[in-house]
């Protein structure tokens, strides 16, 4: 009887396209910026027609791309925005129960953000069980440089980085984007008008002075400068290599919290510290 051959390794297509990503996402490519069509036959035991064929369909859908001036092609954009959604999703799933816990053990407005570009969008609330208190901010987005949470978003930044970002954002409006449950026509920003004598970063040299204060603390803090009579405190979120992918967020009336805030920060830390060990930092 005649033996059955065993499967080629990578005979799909689907397969061998993979095995292209996994190869750029390697040592290798990634110290050499990239890899070229020959480089990459090599590496699979492909024809190299095969290979260039493969590797331009895969730069027309954006998911790797070629540089002009070397040739070579290495990860592209669109595969790390779906990575980003797919890490944002897993976290999402992983904090509420944890996001739950901090309402509660506080009493006061949850939240849970992200950064995008120069604003900070609140992706989950756990509202507080109080009828006096600060508002879910789902769907809304603020200028990163007048939230603690943008700040600390930012607080793993290098000064390279911070400097050119400042340039780009640092006067952008302070509510960006209506929230979902009012009409378009409606202009958010007009609903919460900041002291402007209340703000924290009024140039560059003070974006790097509270960026120093939250690496050391761990956290920052938030008094009226966002809304009036508004207090609260945020602290980073990590991934499993380190980098702050998040925030979570407190926030409460003055009145029953201005006198805790340091001892908010803390406990907003910890809690941010323990959905980091979640996600997979050490």
């Amino acid at each position: 009887m005649a033996s059955v051959s065993e499967p080629r390794r990578n005979s799909s297509g689907l397969a061998r396209d993979v095995e292209i990503l996994d190869i750029l996402g390697a040592p290798e490519a990634i110290r050499e910026g990239g890899l070229g069509v020959v480089r990459m036959a090599q590496l699979t035991g492909r024809d190299k027609a095969a290979i260039s064929r493969a590797m331009a369909t895969l730069a027309a859908a954006g998911l790797i791309e070629r540089d002009e001036a070397t040739q070579l092609y290495r990860l592209g954009a669109r595969l790390y925005a779906l990575a980003a959604r797919t890490v944002e999703s897993r976290m999402v799933a992983i904090s509420r129960p944890l996001l739950r816990r901090v309402a509660q053990g506080t009493r006061e407005t949850t939240h849970l953000c992200v950064l995008r570009g120069g604003n900070v969008l609140t992706i989950m609330s756990e509202l507080s069980p109080h009828e006096v208190r600060a508002t879910g901010w789902e769907g809304v987005t603020t200028a990163a440089w007048r939230t603690p949470s943008g700040r600390v978003l930012l607080s793993d930044w290098d000064r390279g980085a911070l400097e050119r970002w400042y340039a780009e954002h640092g006067q952008d409006r302070v509510i960006v984007e209506p929230a979902d449950s009012f009409t378009t026509e409606t202009d958010f920003s007009l609903l919460w008008t900041p002291p402007v004598d209340k703000a924290v970063i009024t140039d560059f040299e003070s974006l790097l002075e509270e960026i120093a204060r939250i690496r050391t603390h761990g956290y920052a803090l938030l008094d009226e400068e966002l809304e009036g009579g508004v207090v609260g405190a945020s602290a980073p979120v990590r991934d499993l290599n380190g980098r702050i992918v998040a925030a979570i967020n407190v926030s409460a009336p003055k009145i029953r919290m201005g006198d805790r805030l340091q001892a908010l920060g803390r406990y907003v830390a910890d809690a941010a510290a323990a959905l980091s060990e979640q996600l997979g930092a050490s």
